[in-house]
């Protein structure tokens, strides 16, 4: 553990950032990409790329809670989907939340627009995909392989970076699952409050969270992912790839020439 993290905040920065929380909690339970939203805000405010990263991560993660209770009744039956993705889930964050802490910070800065832009193309191109693998059967062993190693690296990915973690899902399961979005979606929020938890226990303990912006986001998430379930019933689902594909792009495009 190295210590508590102490950075100082204004009111100003603690008021954007509850209203940046509801902002990134609406994203989160509508399609993931929360996150995209809060780390460069923080960036902005000169916290460093690394406490950024897990401040972020622990300030979103109540969005994942009130996602979760909105998509509720498209849950029921999925236990067993559940009880075969949660190992992987786990194996990957916690690898990738180790391999955050070891990694070099200049290391890590130097990935992060990276990693945002390969997020938001596997998004972006998740419908022609759909098409071109959908003559393979759902309970094909090559698809089965796929799904379960698919779920170890978005893991591993959240576990290191969580921007964009949402997406990734979105993407993955949207091509090897023969569900609903709704479900999809609910599926998708379950994994990821494990993978939040354990990856904030982890930085929790590592002692690195800037506390005063966590709290601020989490406010905010906590409200923001609960309207962000409801929204998702009658968002368009054309007009919210865009929305996430162009906000995508633009932070990773800006974080590039940062």
């Amino acid at each position: 553990m190295t210590g508590v993290t102490t950075i100082a905040l204004s009111g100003l920065d603690d008021v954007v950032l509850v209203l940046i929380g509801v902002l990134a909690g609406v994203f989160n339970g509508v399609a993931g990409g929360g996150q995209l939203l809060i780390f460069p805000a923080l960036l902005a405010m000169g916290i460093p790329a690394f406490n950024a990263n897990v401040t972020s991560t622990v300030g979103i993660l109540p969005s994942y809670a009130s996602g979760i209770f909105g998509f509720r009744r498209h849950l029921s039956g999925q236990r067993a989907q559940l009880r075969t993705l949660v190992p992987w889930t786990c194996v990957g964050a916690v690898a990738g939340s180790i391999l955050l802490l070891v990694t070099p910070a200049s290391s890590f800065r130097s990935l992060v627009p990276w990693l945002v832009l390969l997020a938001t193309s596997l998004f972006a191109v998740q419908p022609l995909v759909v098409r071109m693998i959908s003559h393979v059967a759902p309970d094909h062993a090559s698809r089965r392989a796929v799904l379960l190693g698919g779920t170890f690296v978005v893991a591993l990915y959240g576990g290191y970076f969580g921007a964009a973690m949402g997406v990734m899902m979105l993407a993955l399961y949207g091509l090897l699952l023969v569900e609903t979005l709704a479900t999809i979606s609910g599926i998708r929020l379950v994994l990821s409050i494990l993978i939040g938890t354990l990856s904030a226990t982890i930085f929790i303990i590592d002692g690195r969270v800037v506390w005063l912006a966590a709290g601020a986001l989490a406010l905010g998430s906590l409200v923001g992912g609960l309207l962000g379930a409801r929204v998702a019933l009658w968002l368009p689902a054309t007009a919210l790839r865009v929305v996430i594909v162009v906000v995508g792009l633009g932070t990773g495009v800006a974080l590039l020439v940062a």
